[in-house]
């Protein structure tokens, strides 16, 4: 029997994926397993040296699951198209399997690489798999696209208790004689890149490691509590499982049959759990939901959702913009979020929250700036939660009462890090500030600042801007273009 080819994207793991399970069937277990280093991604819009970096790594652990078997990765560098119809032919393979992605970019990349394939006589399958549900699976009743996440949410959910959530066992593979040729997995030098953060472990087992400790209903912080911890930046009160799940080396569906197996057994479950899980499993439908606002509305890449909101006038001030990129605002919230970015290439979501409201409506400036930045350094950065994240929190998104969300970053500190943990982390010229003063450095007195070993305006910067005047301002420039609806 032919081989047939799996098709590596986004999905670098064995267990829990469709199209390699597909082609397994198919092929009686004689697949031949492709990463093709695509050049329009690795140097491309969204390039990211950490991101790059993260993807070597589980390339690594793909390659020694593969290996354990027998097999072992097939790495090509160059256009998609033409490495797969060469490897086609260098193999006799009698098609490609492959799981779906849905950026703009993506759609039209495989969309020409299923013409070609067929039109060469070979079998060309592509299946869903990032996702729990597609683009035409949750719809309203007029058969549109939702553009609020609240009811996409309660259908989702209504689908999902009608379909259940299936989780495909890791295939039987066999090796293939004779083993196509294979470029070494290159090390992020080889690529003319350098990235100094520190990776967290890679790899589908260490993936499936960590959900299985968050699912622990006895760990906390974990599952159990996530409700009440989740907005705690300064704890570790979520999975931070987005990194596996945006290079699939944890499948969405297996992340999400662990949260449904604890649903199913109520009586051991606290209310507080009960609810930590509703919340969890609506972020995994968030993930969803901003995937299908990017397929039906691609131009949000571009420009606001709310396209009116193209018209706000930002002031975007490269000063300004520079010490947000670098934590220095003067805000501790706000830099200590920006400096764990750049430091471990991901950050709170709560913080990602404070930092995006800082520089749209203190600073005035362009949402797209702070996207583009966080997609150089995030590990999770994806084009769909990245772009629905950022345009949220900009007031240009899918929200239904967007512009007047302004948040302080004072009363979010004080809220959201009480006792200045997380400031304190990533922050430390601050690490001896008093807990009355960890969220208004600059109002502490000269001699509580001899006390601390901090020199405000010298060791710590002042607020760059005032917040309540700023506030005025932002409902200023976007009540302009309100009011010309």
């Amino acid at each position: 029997m032919a081989p047939l080819i799996h098709w590596f994207r986004r999905d670098l793991r064995l267990g829990d994926n469709a199209a390699l399970t597909a082609a397994a069937r198919a092929g009686g277990g004689a697949v031949l397993p492709v990463f093709i280093l695509d050049e329009a991604i690795l140097f491309g819009r969204f390039a990211s040296p950490g991101r790059t970096a993260w993807l070597l790594e589980n390339l690594r652990a793909l390659d020694a699951a593969l290996r354990a078997q027998g097999l072992r990765l097939i790495l090509r560098r160059g256009d998609p198209l033409r490495e797969l119809l060469t490897l086609a032919r260098e193999s006799g393979a009698a098609g490609v399997y492959w799981n779906r992605d849905y950026t703009p970019y993506a759609i039209r990349r495989d969309s020409a690489v299923k013409e070609a394939l067929r039109a060469g006589g070979l079998a060309a399958h592509s299946f869903k798999d990032a996702v729990i549900f597609e683009m035409d699976e949750v719809l309203t009743d007029a058969g549109t696209a939702y553009s609020v996440y609240t009811p996409y949410a309660r259908r989702w959910r209504q689908r999902l208790a009608a379909e259940g959530c299936a989780v495909y066992p890791p295939p039987r593979l066999i090796p293939v004689e004779p083993w196509p040729s294979s470029l070494p997995i290159p090390t992020l030098a080889d690529l003319g890149l350098r990235c100094d953060l520190p990776l967290p472990p890679a790899g589908e087992a260490a993936a499936r490691e960590r959900l299985r400790r968050f699912a622990d209903l006895q760990r906390q912080p974990g599952i159990a509590t996530y409700a009440e911890q989740r907005e705690r930046p300064g704890i570790e009160g979520t999975s931070r499982l987005s990194p596996y799940l945006r290079l699939g080396a944890l499948g969405i569906r297996t992340a999400l049959r662990a949260a449904l197996d604890l649903e199913a057994a109520p009586e051991a479950l606290t209310t507080l759990a009960r609810d930590s899980l509703e919340r969890w499993i609506g972020e995994l439908a968030w993930r969803d939901f901003y995937v299908q606002v990017l397929y039906h509305f691609p131009h949000v890449l571009r420009g606001a959702f709310k396209r009116e909101y193209d018209a706000l006038e930002w002031e975007n001030d490269p000063a300004l913009l520079a010490a947000w990129q670098e934590g220095r605002t003067g805000y501790p919230i706000v830099d200590a979020a920006m400096r764990q970015l750049r430091q471990e290439g991901w950050m709170h979501n709560r913080a990602r929250m404070i930092v995006a409201s800082f520089l749209t409506k203190d600073l005035l400036v362009d949402w797209r700036y702070g996207e583009r930045h966080f997609m150089r350094l995030l590990l999770d950065g994806d084009p769909a939660a990245n772009n629905g994240g950022w345009q949220w929190a900009a007031g240009t998104g899918t929200d239904a009462q967007p512009y007047f969300r302004i948040f302080n970053p004072v009363s979010q500190g004080t809220k959201f890090d009480p006792d200045g943990a997380y400031v304190r982390r990533y922050v430390p010229e601050l690490a001896a500030v008093p807990p009355r003063y960890i969220h208004t450095p600059h109002l502490l007195p000269p001699a509580e600042q001899i006390r601390a070993g901090v020199r405000l305006g010298r060791d710590y910067p002042l607020p760059v801007v005032d917040h309540s005047t700023r506030r005025a301002m932002a409902l200023d420039v976007y009540g302009k273009v309100k009011g010309k609806q």
